[in-house]
């Protein structure tokens, strides 16, 4: 259950009665952009991409309370090839005027702090609620309340408290997924517009368009590798190949199939299908998915389409001629998109994967994310073609 107040009482905060001025300003500014509906002018939210801000007490940061919040907030990711967390955290405390005047400029920023404490960001986020809020807090009940845009643009903003440390590792088990899920979504809404900037290649997202019926945008540096149709399905396999890295996205679909058949099984044989027939070395061997480590594959909404969204790790195999596997040369992450589009009666596959030996490779793969998220089709709805859209 969530509680906000839009104004802080100043008589809650004694520790920081000076910062009460600059959040008022901050609520009253952004109320009065979203309430008359004008375009926004504030300036966009600042930081590193892919790092969230922790504002919280140290004693608790380097408590059970901080491992909840690296635990559910940042976990590590397995299906990397090397440990890397969802998000680098960076923890603060509320040590002065200047420092807050800083959390709000972040990215993504998490309030965190029990009301039993007598801690100055416990002050704050009772600041932040109203007496009967806090009341429900107190006997029992969590709040975890989210602000986008709260303070700057592009800005995704929790507060999380509860009535005691416990309570807000109860919050952060039950409620961490979303949060981070959150993030994530704003994480490669700003990647987009920042990936987008140079000249897109829009002459072959037309093409892709007229011939196949979909499109992505695709950046100034990829090429077509592979443009390949029959009476009923397709496929296209994007590339982006730099001196130490390499970036591919392709795309599969299929006309007049049963819905029913998409699962998660469905999805690992058909994407081991098309990898052996299209995705080979130079010098042998073939894409396969790698089962020694795990997979994760969830349903999620996708552009408005109910999807299996898979993650895992690939790697090139060959095979001897008793039809053995052996490990043949590198791999990397992928992330896979199965979904079926009603208006077409297609199901369609989107596959991005990536090879940087040596990179952290956390944010690539967030590149191929994003590129993935601007899928369209002929025959979409406007409201379908908004994530496009955005980098017109």
């Amino acid at each position: 259950m969530s509680y906000a107040r839009p104004f802080p009482d100043p008589t809650a905060w004694r520790g920081l009665r000076a910062f009460l001025p600059a959040l008022l300003a901050g609520v009253v500014l952004l109320m009065g952009l979203t309430g008359c509906g004008d375009t926004d002018y504030r300036p966009l939210a600042t930081g590193p991409e892919g790092q969230v801000t922790v504002v919280m007490d140290s004693t608790r940061w380097n408590g059970t309370v901080g491992e909840a919040v690296r635990a559910n907030i940042a976990p590590y990711l397995s299906t990397l090839p090397a440990p890397e967390r969802a998000f680098d955290l960076r923890q603060i405390s509320l040590t002065s005027e200047r420092v807050f005047d800083n959390v709000k400029t972040q990215k993504n920023v998490v309030f965190i702090a029990p009301l039993s404490d007598s801690t100055r960001e416990a002050s704050f986020m009772r600041t932040r609620l109203s007496r009967e809020a806090e009341e429900a807090v107190r006997s029992g009940q969590t709040a975890v309340v989210a602000k986008p845009d709260l303070w700057r643009r592009q800005q995704r903003i929790f507060f999380v408290t509860a009535a005691s440390p416990q309570g807000i590792i109860d919050a952060l088990q039950s409620e961490g997924r979303r949060i981070r899920d959150s993030f994530h979504d704003i994480t490669l809404v700003r990647m987009q517009d920042e990936m987008f900037e140079k000249e897109r290649q829009r002459a072959l997202e037309d093409s892709l368009l007229q011939q196949h019926g979909f499109a992505v945008n695709v950046q100034h540096d990829y090429q077509i590798a592979i443009d390949t149709t029959s009476e009923d399905r397709g496929f296209v396999w994007l590339r982006r190949i730099l001196s130490d890295t390499r970036r591919g996205l392709f795309v599969y679909y299929e006309d007049n199939v049963d819905p029913s058949q998409l699962s998660p099984e469905w999805v690992y044989a058909t994407r081991d299908s098309l990898t052996k027939r299209y995705l080979q070395g130079n010098v042998g061997g073939f894409v396969k998915i790698d089962y020694r480590r795990p997979l994760n594959t969830r349903n999620r909404d996708f552009l408005g389409r109910y999807a299996f969204i898979t993650r895992g790790l690939w790697y090139m195999v060959g095979e001897n001629e008793n039809g053995e596997l052996f490990q043949y040369g590198g791999g990397g992450p992928f992330v896979n998109y199965a979904f079926y589009d009603q208006e077409q009666d297609r199901v369609y596959m989107i596959d991005g994967m990536v090879f940087a030996p040596g990179y952290d490779k956390r944010s690539f793969l967030r590149q191929m994310e994003v590129i993935a998220q601007t899928f369209r089709t002929r025959t979409g709805s406007a409201s379908q073609q908004t994530v496009a859209a955005r980098s017109e």
